[in-house]
């Protein structure tokens, strides 16, 4: 909790209170990050015991979605905090709500594995192996820039997924391309593509989450700031 420069207050069952939620959030963070892996794992390996893992998992994750998002709202209640700690309290509502999207789109990747493909498609599936290890690194390192509320980090990460976007029109060049050659895998391809597009988007919700970094540090809104004007906006 030191890392977030976090206010003292006289009441020493505030701290408590906000050191149980900073520590549910992280606890939510590691799960949704573990999940993303395993079902981009699953579908590389078309391990369909990891898929029903990655499937069962998504209970658990909405369920400390639910716990983190009520003690959220009995602290407002009860404390009414001002200033950073409303705005740590605003962040964390909104953060839990990207990982836990994060989390359904990797129990979709896993229905989809089950679902789909089987060991004869793995070549197409290789295009997409590479997106999927990418935004997974995105993810934790968001992770952890949120842990230290740091905004060097935030803003590093937040570039990093036009990246991801250049990396995904590559992948669906490759597979359209493969599909008008291979017309039997039509079928095959799209759902490859589905994949690949929930991974992109994952990319964008780590930017979302950067951007409530940005509110947190910085006590302002940017999220409909143009791309070119946010790193002059943010260190000044």
């Amino acid at each position: 909790m030191d890392n977030l420069k976090l206010n003292k207050h006289i009441s020493g069952q505030f701290n408590v209170e906000l050191e149980h939620i900073y520590t549910q959030v992280m606890i939510m963070g590691n799960m949704v990050e573990q999940q993303l892996s395993d079902a981009v794992i699953a579908m590389h390996h078309q391990d369909s015991d990891l898929a029903y893992h990655v499937i069962s998992g998504d209970q658990k994750i909405n369920m400390i979605e639910v716990e983190i998002d009520e003690a959220c709202i009995r602290i407002i209640a009860k404390r009414q905090p001002i200033a950073s700690d409303l705005r740590l309290i605003i962040a964390i509502i909104k953060i839990i709500a990207e990982l836990e999207r994060i989390g359904d789109v990797s129990e979709k990747i896993g229905r989809t594995v089950l679902n789909t493909f089987s060991q004869e498609h793995l070549p197409i599936l290789l295009k997409i192996k590479s997106l999927g290890y990418h935004t997974v690194e995105m993810l934790h390192n968001v992770l952890i820039a949120f842990t230290h509320m740091d905004l060097n980090g935030a803003m590093h990460i937040y570039r990093e997924d036009k990246k991801v976007d250049k990396e995904y029109q590559k992948i669906v060049h490759q597979l359209t391309s493969y599909m008008m050659e291979h017309s039997s895998s039509i079928p095959i391809v799209l759902n490859a593509l589905f994949c690949a597009r929930a991974i992109e988007r994952i990319g964008d919700r780590c930017q979302n989450i950067c951007e409530i970094i940005f509110y947190f540090i910085k006590g302002k809104d940017f999220r409909h700031v143009n791309r070119d004007n946010l790193d002059r906006l943010l260190i000044t």
